[in-house]
């Protein structure tokens, strides 16, 4: 059975990084996608890709960690041998996002702050269903 879209807050998502204010003023800021980002996962092309995407840095790297789908990205932070010293995580912010297809940039946003509807029917890099952030929840709420 299928449910409608639900809303979440990132709080009961993320136990990602439990940043103190003093590592939250050691994240580098966002990057943004390039001919050459390629999804840790899929290992292909990001701008192949529709839809929201996330990067993820761990310290003492000095690039990030590209996922093709938010839900890439939060697989990644729930796999028991994948890094667990983040810095940041970041996410497409679908309410300032214009396209679909391809996020402009400056849309991203920390993803531990974001909003996310699950169950929509709006399809992924991957053709998969996706969990899609929004920073404001009224825009989440009317999406």
């Amino acid at each position: 059975m299928r449910h409608g879209p639900k809303l979440l807050a990132a709080v009961l998502l993320f136990g990602l990084a439990a940043c103190g204010e003093e590592q939250k003023a050691e994240a580098p800021p966002p990057q943004e996608v390039t001919a050459d980002t390629v999804g840790e996962f899929c290992g292909m092309d990001l701008v192949e890709h529709p839809g929201p995407k996330g990067q993820i840095f761990v310290r003492g790297e000095p690039e990030p960690l590209w996922f093709a789908t938010v839900r890439e990205l939060f697989a990644f932070t729930m796999l028991p041998e994948m890094p667990k010293d983040v810095a940041a995580i970041y996410v497409n912010d679908m309410a300032r996002a214009q396209n679909w297809d391809q996020p402009e940039p400056g849309t991203w946003m920390e993803a531990e702050k974001a909003f996310y509807v699950i169950g929509s029917r709006q399809r992924s890099g991957m053709n998969t269903d996706e969990l899609v952030p929004f920073g404001d929840e009224a825009a989440a709420r009317a999406f």
